[in-house]
């Protein structure tokens, strides 16, 4: 019988020739994703009080992004049993304030086509960029993995999303998810399986196919899946891994999906989401009037290189208006090595913006947040009141591009004005 991509993971995953969407399954992990935030703190009680261990060390990753720098004692604590956990459980994969945990995975070469893999954080399924079966699990699930290797699933049914067409100028990955959360709903996705098709999905970079799968968890879905192809084993390489047999992890000419949508990209213009909701998304020309205080250009959506050229692209020889703080949080620290030796870093800060740590930060509420009242653009994923911090800021979403072009400007803008 023909399967999905994502049934071929999961069947592969469980050990099974075939399994169809509803059938109950128990799924063998490939990988465990833990952060500080969710992490050690959460699972290692758990654990002990049942007297277990990690079932392979060499198939879980620590990633310390949420609580660094640490800022009080509590959140030093919390780095500190971090780092013992890592430590006592000689976790060859730990990564100590490297960048946020969806970045660094893939950039360390810990992620490839086919692989079941499972975070803890709800934006794992970033890993579907590569042809893996991703999602995100609570801390006590996550000790349960920890403890068995294992982890029972309902196989998904499939959700296939195609771009036919290329994407205009300025238009990207954010503006899809936007628009798609616009369109669709954030419970567009219905737990199931997200797969990302066609000419425009196939012609974006790895980074950028990574901002699709990390934001199908703003539509609802499980895991958001995208082709596995030669670029994908170009990044793959390029983090010092092999990406496998890539032809293996490819949908069946003949499977058929529970839904399909079909969109054209070259009618797609660069979107911004009012708050406080993804699903407030819009063409940004409805949001012209809109002054700002703050532009945030940060997070494992819109902080990558990809996204950090992005921003200097627009600013390269402007300044930022002067009502205008421009705040850039390299998601990494190997991006924001690369952004600095090509150039790119300096054309941000010479256009005025202030550089933060490597980290989840504003994001999540951590290391700095908005003040009261104040109106903010930035590049993260959610804008649900509060998300930074203050209930009482107004957040708009948008593309670095256009985070970048309100800067500028002093209000929300369309970056196509500033590049023609």
């Amino acid at each position: 019988m023909a399967m999905t991509l994502a049934e071929k993971i999961v069947a592969h995953a469980a050990g099974r020739e075939h399994v169809a969407a509803g059938e109950i399954v128990t799924c063998a992990v490939d990988l465990a994703m833990i952060h500080d935030s969710g992490g050690p703190r959460r699972v290692a009680p758990i654990l002990k009080r049942f007297g277990v261990g990690l079932w392979d060390p060499s198939k879980v990753v620590l990633i310390s992004d949420h609580y660094v720098p640490a800022g009080d004692d509590e959140t030093r604590r919390i780095g500190e049993v971090t780092q013992q956990f890592a430590a006592e459980n000689k976790l060859a994969g730990f990564y100590d304030s490297e960048g946020i945990c969806h970045v660094v995975l893939p950039e360390r070469g810990h992620l490839k086509p086919g692989m079941f893999v499972v975070g803890g954080d709800s934006h794992s399924p970033t890993g579907g960029a590569f042809g893996a079966y991703m999602f995100g699990i609570g801390a006590t699930e996550m000790a349960g993995v920890l403890a068995t290797g294992e982890i029972w699933l309902t196989v998904p049914e499939t959700i296939e999303i195609e771009w036919r067409s290329r994407f205009g100028p300025c238009v990207v990955a954010k503006d899809v998810m936007l628009f798609l959360c616009g369109q669709l709903g954030m419970e567009g996705g219905r737990t199931q399986a997200v797969h990302f098709r066609g000419e425009a999905i196939r012609g974006l970079p790895m980074q950028e196919r990574m901002t699709l799968s990390n934001m199908t968890a703003e539509l609802g879905g499980q895991t958001g899946l995208c082709d596995p192809d030669e670029t994908t084993a170009s990044f793959i390489r390029a983090a010092g891994a092999e990406p496998g047999d890539i032809a293996r992890w490819q949908s069946d000419a003949d499977a058929t999906p529970a839904e399909r949508h079909r969109f054209d990209a070259s009618a797609l213009t660069p979107q911004v989401a009012a708050p406080h909701s993804p699903a407030n998304a819009a063409p940004v020309a409805d949001h012209g009037a809109v002054k700002i205080d703050v532009a945030h250009i940060g997070a494992c959506t819109g902080a990558k290189l990809v996204d950090l050229r992005m921003a200097a692209s627009v600013l390269k020889g402007r300044k930022v208006d002067p009502g205008v703080s421009l705040l850039v949080a390299p998601a990494s620290r190997r991006d924001q090595e690369a952004a600095a030796n090509e150039g790119t870093l300096q054309v941000l800060v010479d256009a005025g913006a202030t550089l933060l740590p490597n980290a989840c930060g504003m994001c999540a509420g951590y290391n700095g947040t908005l003040q009261e009242n104040v109106t903010c653009i930035s590049s993260i994923a959610r804008n649900f009141k509060g998300r930074m911090g203050t209930a009482s800021a107004n957040i708009y979403l948008g593309s670095p591009y256009t985070v970048a072009a309100s800067a500028v400007r002093g209000r929300i803008s369309d970056p196509r004005e500033l590049l023609s």
